[in-house]
Order: structure tokens, then sequence, then C-alpha cells
């Protein structure tokens, strides 16, 4: 296959961390997109992720020992009511994910490195903040990734939406590639959904994939939908991931169904 075919549009010779986001969006390396290991989650961390990375991107972050700082005011928005940003800074501290390097080999990294956050009660100031140092030379060598809408990333109500959303924004964009097939299993992960929870395939198809299917139509400039493939018995093994740029038709169309019922009663 050639380049054009293999790769996204969001493909570049030039390396991630050499890319500017435009006003309005971030780039995400594809690195930390499809990770392994972080169902346990919420949306609250998930959000807050992003806006450190953000903060970072650059150069920088291609190398290992280098400190990051950013006011927690901006922190502060990613979290509903009481929630508390230092309780979502010490759990991405202590998830510890598999991400595929360029070379196709995992490596087990801390989504967070050592921070100042000692203060659990702190409101104001300056985090200053650190990436594992496995991760610093898998991000140098980049050449994928995705370009996300900040205001989107803060719309969703479900972390099952959000890690559709990115998952597919790093897809969408694939030359002559419309689907991806899934191992149910998988796409549990890629999902976000810890072990044990929405055991069933009904379950998970109610309280996970169609909640994230329903803020992704509402929320992004595409759409999707997800197919039982194969089967063992009743039981489904395996699943289809379809998805298209929305039509004009599809941007204008009212989304009849009001993002509240997905509201956080469903982040499981």
């Amino acid at each position: 296959m050639t380049t054009s075919e293999n790769h996204p549009i969001s493909y570049n010779p030039r390396r991630t961390l050499e890319m500017r986001p435009a006003g309005g969006e971030m780039i995400k390396p594809a690195e930390l997109i499809d990770i392994q290991g972080a169902t346990g989650l919420s949306l609250a961390a998930r959000r807050l992720y992003n806006r450190p990375l953000a903060n970072a991107f650059g150069p920088d972050m291609g190398y290992e020992g280098r400190d990051f700082s950013i006011p927690l005011s901006e922190l502060r928005g990613t979290h509903a009511g009481n929630e508390r940003i230092s309780d979502s800074i010490e759990a991405l501290r202590k998830t510890v994910v598999i991400v595929r390097g360029l070379d196709g080999r995992t490596t087990r990294v801390q989504l967070l490195g050592s921070n100042d956050m000692v203060d659990s009660d702190r409101r104001h100031g300056m985090l200053t903040y650190s990436f594992d140092k496995r991760l610093a030379p898998l991000l140098h060598e980049s050449v994928v990734f995705t370009k996300l809408e900040l205001a989107a990333l803060q719309a969703f109500g479900t972390k099952y939406g959000l890690a559709l959303y990115e998952a597919l924004s790093r897809r969408v964009r694939l030359h002559h590639v419309f689907h991806e097939d899934f191992e149910v299993e998988a796409f549990r992960n890629l999902l976000g959904v810890p072990d044990g929870k929405l055991p069933s395939f009904e379950n998970f198809r109610q309280k996970a994939i169609e909640p994230a299917i329903a803020e992704v139509i509402k929320l992004a400039p595409f759409s999707c939908e997800v197919e039982p493939v194969e089967r063992i018995g009743r039981k489904v093994t395996r699943i289809r991931l379809r998805w298209w740029v929305k039509t004009v038709d599809e941007m204008k169309a009212p989304y009849s169904e009001s993002h509240s019922q997905y509201a956080l009663a469903l982040d499981i």
C-alpha cells in the first residue's frame, strides 16, 4: 500500500510535535488515543488529561525530564460541581497504560508523571507536572496524530462518548478506510468500560455503545454506527465500527435526544 492509502490525512513526514494546532483545537499524538489500561479513569480525569497535553504540546514533550506548568484555573474548567482536580491528577499519575510506538512495539507508561499537587484543596496558582520518561521517546518519533476540537471535548457527558470521539477522530481521515472490526473485549477497552461492568453485550450496547454514538452524532462533524459481525452461538464476539463524514444535511439536522439523558450516571 502507498503512503496515501496507508495513513490518515493527519500523517505528515514531519514529526507530530513539530505541528501547530489551529485556534480552538488540540493535536493529540495517535500513541495516546488507542491505549490499553485506562478503563478505570472517570470522565473528569479523561477531560483533564487533555489540558496538560495541549498545554505542553511541542518539541519539549519529546525529551525526558522536562517540566511544564499550567494554571490550575484552566484545569478547574474540566470538572463539575465539587469534584477535586487533585483526585483526577492522582488517578492519571497512578494509571499505567500500554501504548504502541511507531515501530509497533508496546511500552507500559504512566499517563502523567510527577507533579507538585501536594495540597489537595489548592485552588489557585500553577501546577508543575511532567510526563513519564518512557513516553517521551515515543512522542518524539510520532508522525501520526489527530486534531480534536476543544469545545467538543468539554461538551461530552460520558467517558464512553469522549473515548469514541477521540478514536474516530483518528480514523475518519484515513484514506479508503471506512470501518474497522474489533473483538468485543477490545472495543470495551477502547471505550473505557471497567472489567466486570456491563458483562453482557446487550448491557454493553445499551449503556455504553448507544450513548457514545448518540453523543458523537450530536457533537462531531462525523457519524458512526456499530453492528455485530460475528457470533459464537448467541454470544456476540466481534463488532464492526463504521464511520463517515457528515453531509451538509446531517450537519444541519436537529438532534432530538437531550444530551442530559447521557449524564454522568452512565459513566460506569
